[in-house]
């Protein structure tokens, strides 16, 4: 009985001995696995299970082969105090065990749910470099689209021609263009625009109210036409235009404005409607004047017959000497007007026109009294000779000087001078005063014909028209400009040579 039971005991024995063995490789191998990934559970529930396992064999075992002993040794009341015990370390290894393996049961879920939303902060950090990398890309493409625009629009801010001003709602100006610099006369550098009113440089101040109230209405306004006062208190016709914007930095309501000089539109446009004016004026001058000519001569010849047998001593022969002298004012009156009419014949020659305009200063000096005036020549040498009639262009200058005379009064000062314009390369001819002025409501009229400011008997007032028209036949132009009491400036503009249409 004893000698079959050997092989069994054998087994047993060996088992046991194996199952020790077999579960501390086992934990060892484990134990190697977690150290080399501490943050893999897999690895730490392994080591747990191992360690309660190999707790396990060494419980299990060490009773079975106490057993064998104590059997073999004939101890059996022994084994029979004992095998409770074992049994008892048995079941609690089991528990442990199952326990270990329930708690991470919980613990492996806990542990997918981690991993996922560590796969998922993964992902998302990957998408946040992505994006992030490419942010950058689109913030310095963006930041060199918005330096690219902000240079090209501030570009058109200062090279801009017309005045573009920012302004606030109560007329503070905010922001200025050079060209507004320039149009109000002042200089970008020296003085400072900002926290100065719109209202300063109106010559109405009572038309920014209805501006800002155009503004607000329709958030814009278009085509006003007003009047600029510059800080030498120039006048200059505008056309004004805004619009109403957002500043988002100051949560403020401003207004952009785009201002047009239309100075020498208007001036262009008057003196339009001053040629139309003249032309008309000349074309029924030209029929008055022929049919006035005639009865003149007819006056003037027998005028002269009843002269000759009449004793110069006699009544009848001042009276006559009266008939004759106003009968040859009329017939300058009408020689005047024909020039006025422009149909007189033109003999234009290539001269030099500082030499006629010191034959027109010697005339002027034999026929009038003017010691105690100072009369100035400022000649440009590079000027050349000109197309010109000769006999007329003394008659505009004899004109333009002796109308200086008479706005110098006895005692004064006077200046001729000549110059090329540097965009036209036409030539200027000024005569200036610094005579009483003439009034800004006579400005309109100077040239118009029969006007004069002069007292009646002391000019015809066709001196200017006559001269208007003679320069116009020659393609040019005349302009004045006067203030009272600082004295008049009259510019004649010729065409020379180089530019001079071709035929």
């Amino acid at each position: 009985m004893i000698v079959s039971s050997i092989p069994i005991l054998f087994i047993d024995l060996v088992g046991s001995f194996l199952m020790i063995v077999l579960s501390f490789l086992s934990l060892q191998l484990v134990f190697k696995l977690r150290k080399q990934d501490r943050d893999n559970l897999i690895w730490t529930y392994l080591w747990w299970i191992c360690l309660a396992l190999s707790c396990f064999a060494v419980s299990r075992s060490a009773g079975h082969i106490l057993k064998d002993i104590l059997l073999m040794g004939g101890q059996k009341r022994i084994w029979g105090i004992i095998r409770p015990y074992s049994g008892a370390i048995n079941t609690t290894m089991f528990i442990v065990v199952g326990s270990v393996t329930l708690f991470f049961e919980r613990i492996w879920i806990i542990y997918q749910l981690i991993l996922k939303d560590r796969l998922a902060l993964q992902s998302a950090h990957k998408e946040l470099l992505f994006l992030n990398q490419n942010l950058e890309d689109l913030v310095e493409e963006r930041t060199n689209a918005l330096v690219a625009s902000e240079h090209k629009y501030r570009k058109i801010f200062e090279v801009s021609k017309d005045m573009i001003m920012v302004a606030a709602k109560d007329g503070t100006i905010v922001n200025l263009n050079p060209s507004g610099y320039n149009l109000l006369g002042m200089n970008s550098e020296d003085d400072q625009i900002e926290n100065r009113n719109v209202r300063d440089f109106l010559a109405d101040a009572g038309s920014w109210p209805r501006i800002v109230a155009s503004v607000e209405s329709e958030r814009s306004v278009e085509n006003v036409e007003l009047d600029l006062v510059t800080v030498d208190g120039t006048r200059r016709r505008i056309l004004l235009g805004g619009s109403m914007a957002d500043d988002v930095d100051n949560d403020e309501e401003i207004i952009h404005f785009l201002v047009k000089d239309i100075e020498k539109r208007k001036v262009m446009e008057e003196q339009l409607a001053q040629a139309d004016k003249l032309a008309s004026i000349g074309e029924l001058s030209s029929g008055v004047a022929h049919e006035i000519n005639n009865p003149l001569g007819v006056i003037l010849g027998y005028t002269q017959l009843l002269l000759r047998g009449e004793n110069s001593a006699s009544e009848r022969y001042s009276d006559l000497k009266t008939i004759e002298k106003h009968v040859r004012n009329c017939k300058a009156i009408v020689e005047d007007l024909l020039s006025f009419s422009r149909k007189s014949e033109t003999d234009k020659q290539m001269l030099d026109i500082h030499q006629v305009i010191d034959a027109v200063l010697i005339f002027v000096q034999h026929h009038s009294h003017i010691e105690h005036i100072t009369i100035e020549k400022d000649y440009n040498p590079t000027v050349h000779p000109l197309l010109i009639d000769e006999k007329k262009i003394k008659q505009v200058l004899i004109n333009l000087v002796v109308n200086a005379i008479h706005a110098v009064g006895e005692k004064g000062y006077i200046q001729i001078s000549t110059d090329l314009s540097e965009p036209t390369n036409e030539l200027l001819v000024k005569v200036k005063d610094d005579g009483h002025g003439i009034e800004p409501k006579y400005l309109k009229k100077i040239f118009d014909p029969f006007f004069t400011t002069k007292s009646t008997g002391e000019g015809t007032g066709l001196g200017l028209s006559v001269s208007y028209g003679i320069i116009k036949n020659h393609g040019g132009h005349i302009y004045v400009e006067s203030k009272p009491g600082a004295g008049t400036t009259f510019t004649v503009t010729l065409p020379t040579a180089l530019t001079l249409p071709e035929n």
